[in-house]
């Protein structure tokens, strides 16, 4: 079933500018098709291709590696090796990044945790506030560090 450009943005989410954008960088895995009037056609295939790349996208792939990608399953059977390893690569990136991401959480969860308590007891005035501690510190020539969990 031929698709427009607007059917397409519509059911992947993407604007018709990503579309073009998408086209224009190669991003396709098929040459997107025109009619004589110059209107480009999209096919289902299309949209599952769009589905995947978004999530490579989406989880830090560049546009190279993407492209590297097409390029290589455009070639057809052969490079299948290679194929993997570019995805392997990506993955290891993207558990890096979980990993960073996880990390930055566990602070954030224990950043909240530690103003849900000061909050409840009433005591938030403890928390550190960076002028009054530059401010202590200018008044005592003492070092002021913020309190666990500021």
């Amino acid at each position: 079933m031929d698709l427009s450009i607007g059917e397409v943005a519509q059911r992947s989410g993407l604007s018709v500018h990503a579309l073009r954008f998408y086209e224009r960088e190669g991003l396709f895995a098929n040459p997107v098709r025109r009619l004589s009037s110059g209107r480009r056609v999209y096919h289902e295939e299309d949209l599952e291709w769009l589905a995947i790349c978004t999530k490579l996208r989406a989880s830090g792939m560049s546009l190279a590696t993407i492209r590297r990608y097409i390029d290589l399953v455009r070639q057809g059977p052969g490079n299948e090796h290679e194929r993997l390893e570019l995805l392997r690569q990506h993955e290891r990136q993207v558990e890096a990044q979980i990993g960073e991401l996880q990390e930055a959480l566990d602070v954030m969860r224990t950043k909240v945790r530690i103003y849900e308590d000061h909050l409840a007891r009433g005591e938030a005035h403890q928390l550190w506030n960076p002028s009054h501690a530059a401010a202590a510190r200018a008044g005592t020539g003492q070092e002021c560090r913020p309190p666990e969990g500021a």
